[in-house]
């Protein structure tokens, strides 16, 4: 009896000290999500959230929300499905970050255009858990940016489908467009140089501060939407040509940028630029702004992928650590058999191309760069992309998890001409209203 009795003394000390402490230990063990800036420069700094794994089980997902105070708000980011809501975001992992054992990590990064850092951050619904110092609260100049080593820099940006919209047009709005289908990005075409030179207008003649066009970026955006500015296209005058040097070149597209209120850019080529030049003033613009940059590029054949110069292009964007998404345009080129499938075929050539001018990245990583741009109906050299050969490209598009889906154009998206004419007011085929956008606005990535 006397040795039963202290037994039981210490088998009830231990119990209690095990429910005292059990809570605690539980609350220690937890997902946790750490914020630091890892790079500034003058009104702007490059931030990177940490989502660590502390519990003794594996996650198959994280979610991070925040704040940003007035006047900060998130440009580029990168390695996140991010949405935002009226100065709140939430940023989803993506498929290749999401499952952490236990002890694991991933990190999310982006651009804050301000100078102001998260608030309220919560990660899988509860507290984050700690928030790191900034470690570099003395501005970097702008001129020799220092990014961190570790950091991720932004490959493509997240907008997933942002169709073409000739701007110049004054249907359908963005507003409108929007409306009809939930489509919330879209791509601007074109901001080109006017008849002074090196000046941005819509189409090289409509004012760059247009009020019809601005107040309709400015309510898609209060809408939780994005643009895209597309420069180039088909028909000058190119910025890239007007603008003669790298410098003036910078300045045209941050004025542009800065007039619509975007980070995001899409650079045309559809003739001869001065390669050296253009790709010198995009990793200017990048470097400073984490500028989301695409370079959308002719096809050649559907076997080949893209044409020889963009290839050049390409190459030299990757010697000067130019970080692109790889927009092929899917249309009017040669082809045998089903237009659908030599679509499918011209984009998977166009990624052996991007294989060889970035030997060390993924094939994961290479589809993330790559784009996808058809022009829906009649195309202009006899082709037709119709419903089947859209859905053609959608599944290769969802299967390879490529980085974006745009199409040439929501003007064009309707069946006001089903006659077979190619117009830039109708599909040239028998389809409902808006039927492209709402096939491809079902691409996740």
């Amino acid at each position: 009896m006397r040795r039963t009795f202290p037994l039981l003394i210490l088998t009830a000390v231990v119990s209690l000290l095990v429910a005292v402490f059990a809570p605690f230990s539980a609350q220690a063990a937890s997902v946790t999500a750490t914020f630091a800036k890892v790079a500034t420069t003058s009104g702007s700094f490059e931030g990177k959230y940490t989502v660590t794994n502390g519990t003794s089980a594996a996650i198959s997902g994280w979610t991070v929300e925040f704040d940003l105070p007035s006047g900060t708000t998130v440009g580029a980011y990168w390695d996140g499905l991010l949405t935002q809501s009226n100065g709140h975001y939430s940023v989803k992992n993506r498929e290749y970050n999401g499952s952490l054992p236990p002890g694991a990590s991933a990190t999310f990064g982006f651009v804050g255009i301000g100078t102001g850092a998260p608030l309220n951050c919560k990660v899988n619904g509860a507290a984050c858990g700690g928030t790191g110092p900034d470690p570099s609260p003395t501005p970097t100049p702008p001129t020799s940016p220092s990014p961190s080593p570790t950091t991720t820099p932004p490959p493509t940006g997240t907008v997933l489908v942002a169709p073409y919209i000739d701007i110049t047009m004054t249907t359908p709005s963005l507003v409108a467009a929007s409306n009809a289908t939930g489509v919330k990005n879209f791509t601007l075409a074109f901001a080109l140089g006017d008849s002074s030179g090196c000046n941005p207008a819509w189409g090289g003649t409509i004012p760059l501060g247009d009020t019809r066009i601005i107040n309709d970026v400015r309510a898609l955006q209060a809408k939780g939407g994005q643009v895209i500015v597309a420069t180039g296209g088909a028909v000058g005058p190119y910025l890239e040509h007007t603008c003669g040097t790298t410098a003036q070149l910078l300045a045209a597209y941050k004025k542009v940028l800065d007039t619509v209120g975007t980070n995001y850019l899409d650079v045309d080529v559809e003739a001869s630029i001065d390669t050296g030049k253009v790709n010198a003033a995009l990793k200017q613009l990048q470097d400073e702004r984490g500028t989301v940059i695409s370079y959308t590029l002719r096809i050649q054949g559907q076997d080949y992928g893209l044409d020889p110069f963009s290839v050049q292009i390409l190459g030299d964007a990757a010697a000067k650590g130019l970080n692109v998404l790889v927009n092929p345009m899917l249309m009017d080129f040669g082809y045998s058999g089903n237009w659908g499938d030599a679509m499918v075929s011209a984009a998977g050539a166009t990624l052996g191309q991007m294989r060889a001018i970035w030997p060390s990245k993924t094939d994961a990583q290479l589809k993330r760069m790559l784009g996808l741009t058809p022009m829906i109906g009649k195309n202009d050299t006899g082709q037709t992309t119709t419903q089947a050969d859209a859905r053609k490209l959608l599944s290769y598009a969802q299967s390879n998890h490529v980085g974006r889906i745009g199409f040439w154009s929501v003007g064009r998206d309707n069946g006001g001409c089903p006659n077979g004419q190619v117009s830039p007011t109708c599909s040239g085929i028998s389809q409902s209203p808006y039927e492209f956008t709402n096939l491809f606005k079902g691409f996740a990535g």
